[in-house]
């Protein structure tokens, strides 16, 4: 046999590679978002009595972080970023969080996860909470910002009337205030309402089942697939089935904590039954600090200080953990990371461009895969009404963080701890430096007592890291404070009156 000539043997390979390439599958993405769920919730994170083995089974299989932060301590801005892989300031979702009724939501010309996957051919689906803005004709909603399917509330539970929770005896009604004057709660189906109010009793199996029927159908179909599941639970008001109502030591709040364990497993069962488990990378996290001021139905922020609504370590450093059995193997990383860090490192796996936009976040793969460091080395702290005049209240750089403003908040009353809850802005010069390798509780100042060289050097460079990240942030045109409309409340039977209570459709 006669010898291929070197142009035979140069296409040969080029063949032999362009197969590879199109042989490649890109992994399924399941996001698992919890609401106000805290550090300290989990079993797997150091609560003596949190039932929660579907999680601590992640946990123990997959790589679980000890310092993942949000991008900030409420609802509607972390849950921007971890869409865009930016800062809500640039998005415009600041000060605050969204109403049934307000104008603004995520604008479309964001770049979310969803829309960027889209564009490697996989089908995306959202389920639960959606927290980014309704507006006029629902513009807003997730069908709009890259999804297929959604089925979910266009804001968080409690942003309506008070109801029955729990179909268990006896049935629980809303611990404490909802808010009153609005429209009962709506389900929704991509753009229609499908129930108003909803049968908080029944809604966690709903979501269950459309998100196994939505990884059955992509399975069956060959088509990678991206799932966000962004859970109600553990936010207040707490709520539950019959099979979990009563079941937990921790009471209401230990209830939905287990109702949400439920589904992870379900999830994770559900791409064992759809044969794609080996190649599908589920990740869990949770939006923002727990809601202290609930007391015992306001989760836990463990050892760290503080809770949702402030810029401390409770409010902002969340549980999380990457789980892929067989890619990624069991361990603890005490790398630096972020929800920011999501669309990039999604975007790598799947071998998609990242967009032509300023970006915050960096691609974790040599973190999930064992094969480096983490490339975050700085994070920067928003509080809940960021401004221009003030820049991030607070920078981490290493092990280090350097709180230059503090301010505490409502949500993160009933601790010991009196600075949580006070509600007053504090300017700090010398900012507070703590080292949360020894003190993550951000409990003893490093600027007290003697200054060694090494400690003023870390400030000196926190220092520079704050001017230079506040000098380029460009802040985006404020979607929250853009108002909001009695009329754009959404309602099943838009001609019925008296509004908002005659908005009621049984599904």
């Amino acid at each position: 046999m006669s010898a291929l000539s070197p142009a035979w043997l140069f296409a040969l390979c080029l063949m032999l590679l362009a197969s590879l390439g199109s042989a490649y599958q890109p992994p399924n993405i399941i996001l698992i978002f919890a609401d106000d769920l805290g550090f300290g919730d989990l079993g797997s994170y150091g609560h003596p009595t949190s039932a929660t083995p579907n999680l601590d089974k992640m946990a123990a299989e997959g790589l679980r972080f000890t310092d993942f932060y949000s991008s900030s301590p409420i609802c509607s801005p972390s849950r921007a970023a971890l869409l865009t892989g930016r800062y809500q300031t640039r998005s415009g979702v600041y000060p605050g969080v969204f109403y049934p009724g307000s104008k603004g939501g995520l604008p479309l010309a964001e770049v979310t996860v969803a829309e960027l996957l889209k564009t490697r051919g996989y089908a995306t689906a959202m389920v639960g909470k959606w927290h980014l803005g309704l507006g006029p004709k629902g513009i807003f909603l997730p069908t709009n910002q890259g999804f297929d399917h959604f089925l979910g509330v266009p804001y968080s539970h409690d942003q309506g009337p008070c109801q029955n929770l729990t179909c268990f005896p006896p049935s629980t009604r809303c611990f404490g205030t909802c808010d009153l004057g609005v429209v009962p709660v709506p389900l929704f189906l991509n753009q229609s309402i499908v129930e108003q109010p909803i049968n908080f009793p029944r809604l966690e199996a709903r979501y269950d089942a459309f998100a196994r029927d939505f990884i059955r159908a992509c399975a069956q179909r060959k088509q990678p697939f991206l799932l966000y599941y962004a859970s109600h639970h553990t936010h207040y008001p707490q709520f539950g089935s019959q099979n979990y109502t009563g079941r937990s030591s921790r009471g209401p709040y230990g209830d939905a904590l287990l109702e949400f364990d439920g589904t992870v497993g379900l999830l994770l069962q559900a791409l064992q039954d759809a044969g794609v488990h080996e190649n599908s990378l589920v990740f869990f996290t949770s939006d923002n600090g727990p809601e202290t001021m609930r007391g015992s139905r306001g989760g836990s922020s463990g050892l760290l200080k503080c809770g949702k609504g402030t810029t401390y370590e409770g409010g902002m450093r969340e549980p999380a953990v990457a789980y892929w059995p067989g890619r990624i193997a069991p361990g603890v990383t005490h790398e630096l990371a972020s929800t920011l860090d999501i669309l990039p490192t999604v975007a790598a796996l799947a071998e998609v461009p990242l967009p032509n936009i300023t970006l915050d976040g960096y691609d974790l793969s040599p973190v999930l895969f064992g094969k480096g460091k983490s490339p975050r080395q700085t994070m920067f702290f928003y509080p809940p009404a960021p401004n221009e005049l003030f820049g991030v209240f607070a920078v981490r750089y290493d092990k280090y963080k350097a709180h230059f403003f503090t301010k505490g908040d409502i949500k993160s009353g009933w601790t010991p701890d009196p600075t949580c809850s006070e509600i007053i802005l504090l300017t700090h010069e010398p900012p507070l430096l703590y080292d949360l390798e020894s003190d993550p509780a951000e409990n003893y100042n490093l600027l007290h007592g003697a200054q060694a060289s090494g400690i003023l050097k870390v400030l000196k460079e926190a220092r520079l890291l704050k001017a230079s990240f506040d000098k380029a942030m460009t802040f985006g045109e404020s979607q929250t404070a853009m108002g909001s409309d009695p009329l754009l409340q959404p309602c099943c039977a838009p001609q019925c009156s008296p509004k908002p209570s005659c908005c009621r459709c049984a599904s």
